[in-house]
């Protein structure tokens, strides 16, 4: 099996990391931005680009999994093309968001924190998406669902398929 460094597809990739870090290197507080623009560069934040970023700015591998993991921003693993984030935070979770999150990963066939093999659709669980008047609330990117039921997941999936 290939590393991401070894596969030539990926190669420019690092390149480019490599020149965000060697722009940050000498500045103090360069972690975030870097793992920022690495985000970016890759769309999620595999061992071998946090590796890369540990090296590459001699910061231990700890902290930088230890940021990649706290902040919701970033993620350890691909994303699909459609981002689907459910709130479970306590206004959509009293109204029924477990349900909603359990009709999408049964749909998908995936669970939370995994992508469709053809990389369509991946599930976050969210703490609040800031919109408790419509609760229960999902997003799938930037578009935001409200006053959900089971129901309505079909029909809403159907419009990114």
């Amino acid at each position: 099996m290939t590393t991401l460094l070894e596969d030539t597809k990926e190669k420019e990739k690092f390149k480019r990391l490599h020149n965000v870090i060697d722009a940050y290197k000498d500045k103090p507080g360069a972690l975030i931005p870097v793992m920022n623009e690495a985000q970016e560069i890759f769309g999620y934040l595999p061992f071998e680009v946090q590796k890369e970023i540990s090296e590459g700015l001699n910061v231990p591998l700890t902290e930088v999994y230890g940021i990649a993991t706290f902040y919701s921003r970033f993620t350890l693993h691909p994303s699909g093309k459609y981002r689907i984030g459910v709130c479970l935070g306590t206004a959509c979770y009293v109204k029924g968001s477990a349900l909603i999150l359990d009709k999408i990963k049964e749909k998908l066939g995936i669970d939370v924190n995994e992508t469709t093999p053809d990389g369509k659709f991946s599930i976050d669980s969210t703490r609040c998406l800031g919109c408790c008047g419509l609760s229960p609330v999902m997003m799938i990117n930037n578009e935001v669902y409200g006053k959900l039921s089971p129901d309505s997941v079909d029909k809403i999936l159907e419009k990114y398929k």
